[in-house]
């Protein structure tokens, strides 16, 4: 084999690896780390009579990510407030063509997915997500396909609507993104609250550096309130560099203050 081919084909496989990876952590930072241990084993080991070099890679990303799980669990247990994944984003007048498998992971199934145990998480994104079917899977999870079939079962018990119901077209998603926006900047809540749908949730993470809300907010009334009270407090949102973006598969809008502070809607 050409010294270059086993780079040329990992390389193949490298945005399905990533999204397998992400989907997985929730993190993209740890997804790519994840990505290129699997590339060093990859061009160490004698992969000459791989068969199927796409599952192949899918079973030591699993398993990687599963070693990785096990200390990420433990770091979030001591996190401060509401956990989201780390956001992934991709400008909204990006060629939809060149969307790849990491970029269409939306936060609500992201945070659906933190309901599951690793192994059931694992056989819920291969099976359903990426269309691996039950052998491939035991083989990554070093399972029987019984017990993986068990695994899907009670992942899909905790994760009701596992892919988006529907799909924003780019220039809904400006004019959506864009309202929103206007309404923050403008200090009109109540051109905000007629955005939001009824069951309108608000996730906010700080990451323990920075002020958010400690707990979920749910309803459109509970939000136009929550963004009401900061209007009243600090006024409009001042004039920081802003810009609406696709945040993991979906529209939504990125700013900047003066401190160089960067926060996502």
């Amino acid at each position: 084999m050409n010294m270059d081919a086993p780079v040329i084909e990992f390389e193949r496989h490298r945005p399905f690896l990533t999204g397998l990876a992400y989907r997985m952590l929730g993190s993209f930072t740890d997804a790519q780390d994840v990505v290129q241990d699997a590339f060093l084993r990859w061009h160490r080991d004698d992969n000459t009579d791989v068969q199927n070099p796409r599952a192949w890679l899918a079973r030591i990303v699993t398993r990687l990510c599963l070693d990785t799980m096990k200390s990420a669990r433990s770091r979030r247990e001591a996190y401060v407030g509401p956990w989201l994944p780390e956001p992934i984003f991709e400008r909204l007048d990006a060629d939809p063509a060149a969307t790849n498998d990491r970029v269409d992971a939306p936060v609500a199934l992201m945070l659906a997915l933190e309901r599951l145990s690793p192994l059931e998480r694992a056989a819920f994104i291969l099976h359903d997500l990426f269309d691996m079917d039950h052998a491939e899977i035991a083989e990554a999870l070093d399972r029987s396909e019984a017990a993986c079939r068990q695994l899907l079962i009670r992942a899909r018990a905790h994760v009701s609507e596992p892919k988006q119901r529907f799909r924003v077209e780019r220039d809904e998603a400006t004019r959506i993104t864009t309202a929103f926006f206007d309404a923050m900047t403008t200090g009109n809540a109540l051109m905000l609250r007629d955005l939001l749908a009824s069951s309108a949730a608000l996730h906010s993470d700080g990451g323990g550096k920075i002020a958010a809300v400690r707990q979920v907010l749910t309803g459109a009334e509970a939000v136009e309130h929550f963004f009401q009270s900061l209007l009243d407090r600090f006024g409009p949102m001042p004039n920081t560099w802003s810009g609406p973006l696709w945040i993991n598969g979906l529209p939504g809008y990125v700013s900047v203050d003066v401190a160089g502070n960067v926060q996502t809607t």
